[in-house]
């Protein structure tokens, strides 16, 4: 060897010990550790001393060693000049890490192979952003999949509704009118269920305000108890002088009713459910985000559950209820609604001891106003019926119920099927007192259509109905205009017409 091959291996070798972040050594052709750089020792925790001389194969797991990929491994890298693959790698302590591996032969002038040379990185982190970017996709898609699906279902539900309300009171014989309760009623479960949809899909309509957990919880719980029977107790353990959380009042108790009623079906025999809430801190750096929450917790002695069923809690409609006992939407419309306000679900169960669910709630500040109490249907002022309405619907089953549901009312109807006859008609004709529009149009949504009515008739009252709880992103403010939801009662569309109406804009 001259004196430029010795200065080349001498660089060689300078710059393969001072590359730390891999691991680079040499193979002979069986596959046995000739050399060891500082980056190797780092990455597997064996020193050259310690590793030299054995197999490569030290650091495959048993399951590739049983598959004999070490040898393939070589075996490739000879025939096809690379062998390139990720998988698990094992360190000198026994632990794994995701690794990305190339094996390059190495042949003499002749093209005899003499040996390999191996590059190994540690990659576990890139892999774990990408599984976590790959679930984020994954949940966004069945997101957008439930929504949609709430979506048309809310408006099948809402021209069912509005059709057994019409014929209700149309129906002389009173059988035929129980009939059509118990039809309503079924109707109003499937309104329930896509709100549960909408809320693991985190597009539900959440009206955050400053709430007192301990009264809310003092005022449902001779509903809990009612709706969980004698045989399971309900006790409850508040800390003093709770301070007040940023939630929705009207999701919460729905999320805690459902976690009461899971810990009555863990404890078939009867038992002791406990509702306790006290003040936690989150460290820095944590998740949630750090600072102060207030847990809320409901906690039972039921059966608890293994570590696959917990696992799998918070997925949408995986339930161990049995067929026709539950949606499995219950513990994902608690998690979204808890993501959605910046709180977080914590379940910890063990089978044989029981289950916690843990509500992290956020704490309310100054700007947060406490939640209006609800009205009564039955004390909410009517709105007027000597007045005209224009109904804006793509879908003929809506847009037929909902001006039956006018009509019935005493009010006139002008009806369109989209924005833009909806506008053709406000240009070329008197104008309605109001407007009814569905939001999911195509061409032209409905949050446009409101846009385009402020522009041009800027005193004329609008209500936005949509099967979604929340508009899209590029949505701008929509001022003044009356949001009404997908299904909706004869009661409640007009409560709706009563608020665009305020201060006497309908006449």
């Amino acid at each position: 060897m001259d004196e430029t091959d010795v200065k080349l291996e001498q660089r060689y070798r300078t710059l393969v010990e001072a590359i730390t972040d891999y691991a680079i050594y040499m193979l002979d052709r069986d596959g046995v550790v000739t050399s060891w750089n500082p980056g190797a020792q780092r990455l597997k925790g064996y020193s050259e001393a310690e590793i030299v001389g054995r197999h490569f194969s030290t650091f495959y797991t048993e399951e590739d060693r049983a598959e004999d990929l070490p040898a393939r491994a070589l075996q490739i890298s000879e025939q096809e000049g690379r062998f390139e693959r990720e998988g698990w790698r094992l360190r000198k302590d026994g632990s794994r890490f995701w690794a990305n591996v190339i094996i390059d032969p190495i042949r003499n002038p002749d093209g005899k192979l003499v040996g390999f040379a191996k590059i190994t990185r540690d990659i576990s982190e890139k892999r774990a952003a990408q599984e976590a970017m790959f679930q984020a996709q994954k949940m966004e898609a069945v997101g957008q999949l439930t929504g949609g699906l709430a979506h048309d279902f809310n408006n099948l539900l809402t021209a069912i509704l509005g059709s057994l309300e019409i014929a209700k009171k149309r129906a002389v014989r009173a059988d035929v009118a129980d009939l059509i309760d118990n039809a309503i009623q079924g109707a109003q479960r499937g309104a329930n269920l896509t709100q549960r949809l909408l809320a693991f899909s985190r597009r539900q309509e959440l009206q955050l305000a400053s709430v007192d957990v301990g009264a809310l919880v003092a005022g449902m719980t001779e509903l809990m108890r009612r709706t969980i029977g004698p045989e399971v107790v309900i006790a409850t353990q508040f800390s003093p002088n709770l301070p007040r959380v940023r939630t929705d009042a009207n999701q919460l108790e729905s999320a805690l009713l459902n976690l009461v009623v899971n810990a009555r079906d863990a404890m078939p025999d009867g038992g002791q459910i406990v509702v306790a809430a006290d003040l936690r801190t989150v460290p820095k750096g944590a998740i949630p985000s750090s600072g102060d929450y207030l847990c809320l917790s409901v906690r039972d002695q039921g059966e608890g559950m293994d570590t696959q069923t917990l696992a799998n809690a918070t997925t949408p409609f995986f339930t161990t209820k049995g067929v026709g006992k539950g949606t499995g939407l219950g513990l994902p419309m608690v998690h979204g609604l808890m993501a959605q306000s910046g709180g977080q679900l914590v379940l910890k169960s063990t089978r044989g001891e029981g289950t916690t669910a843990e509500l992290w709630l956020p704490l309310a500040d100054e700007s947060d106003a406490a939640p209006m109490p609800a009205v009564p249907e039955d004390l909410v002022e009517p709105a007027p019926t000597s007045m005209t309405v224009l109904v804006v619907d793509d879908d003929a089953l809506v847009l037929m119920n909902t001006v039956l549901l006018l009509e019935d009312l005493g009010m006139e109807t002008l009806q369109a099927s989209s924005g833009e006859e909806a506008l053709a008609i406000l240009g070329t004709e008197q104008l309605p007192d109001v407007v009814v529009t569905d939001h999911a149009m195509p061409k032209m949504t409905g949050a446009r259509l409101c846009q385009e009515i402020q522009e041009r008739f800027p005193t004329l009252p609008v209500v936005l109905a949509t099967g979604y709880a929340e508009l899209p992103d590029g949505v701008g403010d929509l001022g003044d205009v009356v949001r009404l939801s997908k299904p909706y009662t004869q009661a409640q569309l007009s409560r709706a017409l009563t608020e665009a109406c305020k201060g006497g804009r309908c006449f």
